[in-house]
């Protein structure tokens, strides 16, 4: 399992094709890598280069619970240094759900190391923002308070990533919790304060100002409403709207794992919006 030093954490990350445009993709929610698997390999038999990584606070990265920017701005960030580390830029960046806000927070940070961009689950909405912000935030705030640290130990996400790195028990452990309640209450204030934006993370005039080539499918659950990515398509200039799920489902989360069950008509949507916007692969092999 290879790691990078990305400005103060260690990133677990893999890659998939040995040439090609460079494309990073990452998952939604605090999942790892795995989530993006299975349409990073896709990509690479396409003739991409594909970057995935657990991103710091997921997976088997380091926890670091620190940062005065939204936690998906520090994702951005944290992506556009491992990618310079690769010499990758300018790259495709894509991503579902919190991997389509970190996406855009880096195109908005960076156009000019965007090629284009790969956007699914499009997130919005004062429903997204609450449940969002306490699935979170408040939980881990409501353990630290109750508990200190020990307790945020003991919470699932935090026991897992512990599980996959038992460094990061030290880590958590040495941060004062009032600290770490300071670094949560201010996230999670990030989060409630764009219930009100377009997407959470961009305003509309943000959005409208994204210039490259852009490919947009809605989600279809009261986290990630269809509406929510029409109009983002409806804001972003050169984008494009594609369907997978044209219904919503009246749940709060339509699992992962149903998309997952898509990823081939999912890649395919994606390798040929990137050809036809002069993206092209070092293959001619189709995506099955």
């Amino acid at each position: 399992m290879p790691f990078a030093t990305v400005r103060n954490a260690q990133i677990n990350y893999e890659v998939y094709g040995d040439d090609g445009p460079w494309v990073a993709l990452s998952p939604g929610g605090r999942r790892d890598l795995s989530f993006v698997r299975s349409p990073a390999q896709l990509l690479a038999a396409a003739g991409y280069r594909v970057l995935i990584h657990d991103r710091r606070n997921c997976g088997a990265s380091d926890v670091v619970l620190e940062g005065a920017e939204p936690e998906f701005q520090i994702w951005a960030d944290d992506l556009h240094e491992l990618l310079s580390q690769f010499g990758a830029l300018p790259a495709v960046i894509g991503g579902s759900s919190s991997g389509c806000r970190t996406s855009l927070a880096f195109a908005l940070r960076y156009p000019s190391a965007v090629r284009a961009l790969l956007l699914w689950r499009v997130t919005g909405g004062h429903f997204a923002a609450r449940r969002l912000a306490n699935q979170y935030y408040t939980v881990y705030i409501e353990a630290a308070r109750q508990g200190g640290m020990a307790a945020v130990c003991e919470t699932e996400h935090f026991r897992e990533r512990i599980a996959a790195n038992p460094s990061n028990r030290d880590r958590i452990l040495r941060l004062p919790t009032d600290q770490f309640i300071a670094t949560m209450t201010r996230w999670r204030q990030y989060f409630l304060e764009d219930a009100d934006k377009p997407v959470i993370g961009a305003s509309a005039d943000q959005l409208r100002s994204i210039a490259v080539p852009t490919c947009i499918i809605p989600g279809n659950d009261l986290t990630h409403e269809h509406g929510v990515g029409v109009a983002a398509h409806e804001l972003i200039p050169n984008s494009e709207l594609h369907e997978l799920f044209p219904v919503d489902e009246d749940v709060d989360l339509v699992p992962p794992e149903v998309w997952s069950s898509r990823d081939a008509e999912l890649t395919s949507i994606f390798v040929d919006f990137l050809q036809r916007s002069g993206v092209y692969p070092t293959s001619s092999v189709s995506v099955p």
